[in-house]
């Protein structure tokens, strides 16, 4: 997603689970209350993995009022000294990396490789904002000789930060380092499908900050619309698909917090006719990012190839398809793992009978694999459609599952309204050797993120995020932390007697 993967070392040990099904705030452990205790399950197997608290309202009040006592002993923290511990936090997940990846790699269905990456990925963003405290600045303004004017930034509160399925340690742990680089306490509510690897990092990293400075509440829609609509919550960030944005979005207007979205996409590749089809092939297959079952806010699943290439850009495609074989997520081997759950997986499959139903052609899988093993797990083959029109259902809804549609065009006038059309915008790649053509389509497509003959990559530092329903607010930026803080100005007067 950043960078090259980082190299697994060798494993042999058991999964290391969290040690108790409870919810952390206020610096310790508690059983929830009135909630329920439910199972966290192995999509590649459909056994249980281990328990966790299902938070309810009353959860979430107790740790709200914790988090508020928490925040007022955190703000007072200097900025360097946070600094300081939020690096040892990151130093600590590097040092439990391969336990973290493996339990996400579990609990979550993707492969052990990425989930190892995913984890690095979140220790680099907490020495990324650890490393901008002291950019958190404000202006000065002239007043003249008799007064001094002002700004500062201060940190909101308590946040919550409300995060998906689809990276979950990297989501838990990384996008808690912004709110607290900038003196806010923050409540993470992990996804209820993958929760077990944002309870460890309660257990490893809790102790370094104030009592309440960070919470971790486990559980469902109750606990989220509890800290989306609290007054004494201050702001909410998600990171999740636009229901729920928009959901969170409604009950924050009762209290008018500010809110940071980062949500789905239904995101083009284009393919101009003077581009390299093995280019547009292999870039095609990456930005699916199929190693996660195209469960990705980001994934190209939407390939806009002009008429001239696409026989050829589709042929291509199968070869770079071989890379991405189903598997057993904890097998080291595996580059493609498991949908994160049953009910995620019927919707995938319902979206194929879909697209099959409205006259699209399947180019490549479309089934479950023939692998025994997997016989009892939510696997599917990578999945390609041709003989698209923007019209269908799996060429305009964000499906989640590893499923592309390729898009046949001629008129660039009409493929750029056929790009734009959807409710979504992310990112887009653009596939040409003419660098005025690529250019002028950037500037065309209504997206927050765009790649010229590249594809996938995020770069730490610079802005991540969409237009449209695709969210608002940027990540993976000093644009980020400073979201996080909010503006005073002080005037000073010189002259006596004011």
């Amino acid at each position: 997603m950043f960078t090259s993967p980082t190299p697994l070392p060798p494993v042999t040990d058991p999964v290391r689970l969290p040690q108790r099904a409870a919810l952390y705030y206020g610096g310790g452990w508690h059983e929830t209350i009135g909630g329920a205790i439910r199972d966290s399950v192995d999509p590649a197997t459909g056994s249980s993995i281990a328990s966790y608290a299902e938070a309810t309202a009353a959860d979430a009040n107790a740790a709200i009022q914790a988090a508020a006592v928490g925040f007022q002993a955190w703000r007072r923290v200097p900025p360097l000294e946070r600094a300081g511990i939020l690096r040892q936090m990151a130093n600590i997940i590097r040092e439990n990396a391969v336990d973290l990846a493996r339990l996400d790699s579990q609990d979550g269905g993707a492969p052990l490789q990425e989930m190892y990456s995913d984890v690095m990925v979140a220790a680099r963003f907490i020495d990324y904002f650890a490393g901008l405290v002291t950019e958190m600045k404000g202006t000065s303004i002239p007043m003249g000789p008799d007064a001094v004017n002002f700004s500062i930034r201060e940190p909101y509160g308590v946040v919550a930060r409300i995060v998906a399925f689809n990276h979950p340690f990297m989501f838990s742990a990384g996008k808690l380092a912004a709110p607290l680089a900038a003196g806010n306490a923050v409540i993470v509510k992990p996804p209820e499908q993958a929760p077990l690897s944002a309870l460890r990092l309660a257990e490893l990293v809790g102790h370094l900050v104030p009592a309440g400075a960070l919470s971790v509440l486990t559980g469902g829609r109750e606990v989220g619309e509890a800290l989306s609509s609290h007054e004494d919550v201050s702001m909410v960030a998600l990171v999740g698909s636009v229901p729920t944005g928009r959901a969170i979005m409604t009950n924050a207007a009762r209290t008018l917090k500010p809110l940071q979205f980062e949500l789905g996409g239904k995101n083009a590749l284009i393919a101009f006719p003077d581009a390299e089809p093995e280019a547009v092939a292999a870039a095609a297959v990456t930005g699916m990012n199929y190693t996660w079952c195209g469960q990705s806010c980001g994934s190209v699943s939407r390939l806009f190839v002009h008429e001239s290439i696409k026989d050829e850009v589709v042929q291509r495609m199968g070869n770079h398809l071989a890379r991405y074989k189903p598997g057993i997520p904890l097998d080291p081997e595996t580059t493609m793992g498991a949908i994160v759950n049953r009910r995620q997986y019927e919707r995938v499959l319902s979206y194929i009978e879909a697209g099959k139903a409205e006259g699209a052609t399947i180019a490549y899988g479309g089934k479950r694999p023939s692998d025994e093993r997997l016989r009892d797990g939510c696997f599917l083959e990578p999945t390609i459609f041709t003989d698209v029109s923007q019209k269908m259902k799996i060429a305009s809804e964000e499906i989640f599952g590893p499923v592309q549609s390729v898009i046949a065009w001629s008129d660039e006038k009409k493929m750029l309204e056929e790009v734009n059309s959807v409710e979504y915008g992310l990112t887009c790649a653009i596939f040409t050797n003419d660098l005025n053509k690529a250019h002028r389509t950037a500037a065309e497509v209504q997206v927050g993120y765009v790649w010229i003959n590249k594809v996938a990559t995020h770069f730490l530092g610079a802005p991540f995020g969409g237009y449209k329903q695709s969210g608002m607010g940027r990540e993976e930026c000093l644009e980020e932390l400073i979201s996080f803080t909010q503006q005073k100005n002080i005037h000073v007067s010189l002259k006596p007697g004011g």
